[in-house]
This record gives C-alpha cells, sequence and structure tokens, in this order.
C-alpha cells in the first residue's frame, strides 16, 4: 500500500474518510455544501489556509485536493468537491477537529454560528456522516 503525502498528519484516517466518502457518495457532499455554506465560511477559509501555511502541510493539501478534485470531477460536482476540500483543509490546518465530523449536526451548528472556524469548514462533512451513519450507508 502506498503512503499518502498526508499520512504523517494526525486526521489522516478522517481525511481518507472524506476522499473515499466523496467517491461512493457525491450528492450528498453536494447537499451538505448547499446546506452547511454561509457568509462565515468565508473568514473561516481563509484563516484556516493562514494555518496551513507551512511547506509539509501545503503539498499534503495539494495531493488530497487532487484525489478530492478526481473524485469530484467523476461525479461533475463542483459543490461536492467545495466540501470536500473545505473539511480537508480543516483536517489539515487543525490538529484537534477530527472529533467535529462525528458530532450531531445540531451541535456543529452552534459552534459554528458562534464563528469556530473548525466547525464551520467541517459542518458538511459532519452531515455527511451523520447521514451515512444513521442509515447505515458505507463508504
Amino acid at each position: 500500500m502506498t503512503q499518502t503525502a498526508w499520512a504523517h498528519l494526525p486526521n489522516s484516517k478522517h481525511i481518507d474518510w472524506v476522499i473515499a466518502s466523496l467517491k461512493v457518495h457525491p450528492k450528498k457532499w453536494a447537499a451538505a455544501w448547499n446546506a452547511a455554506r454561509n457568509v462565515a465560511w468565508y473568514a473561516a477559509s481563509d484563516a484556516a489556509w493562514g494555518a496551513a501555511r507551512d511547506a509539509a502541510r501545503d503539498a499534503a493539501y495539494d495531493a488530497a485536493f487532487d484525489a478530492a478534485d478526481d473524485a469530484a470531477f467523476d461525479a461533475a460536482d463542483d459543490a461536492a468537491c467545495d466540501a470536500a476540500c473545505d473539511a480537508i483543509l480543516a483536517l489539515i490546518a487543525y490538529d484537534d477537529c477530527a472529533y467535529m465530523i462525528e458530532s450531531e449536526i445540531g451541535e456543529l451548528k452552534i459552534i459554528a454560528a458562534f464563528g469556530d472556524q473548525r466547525a464551520i469548514l467541517l459542518l458538511p462533512a459532519c452531515i455527511v456522516y451523520n447521514e451515512l451513519t444513521k442509515t447505515s450507508i458505507a463508504v
């Protein structure tokens, strides 16, 4: 098995989940992106990019983004790719946020409403995760 460019990161298994679930369920990712996007997203995205600037993280993001972009391209869905790439960006920029994917959607919406950038970027991933686990759909 080939090591990914992000295998050394603390949230690598969650990045792998984002990419795998995007490949299988791009429509869920697109719907989650449309449901969760708001004005606060711009500030959250800018802040996460600032936190992910060092070269090792940039390389990991580039590789993970390419994988997500390939998966979304197969589904021809920009919204799905945007949602997955935001989740990947948050998982790379913030080592302490992976638990948010598995949170309750309502709880994460509250945290996001208070301006937590991690929660804002991971809300679509949380929506997808909850839909897949609540309905017992495998990735």
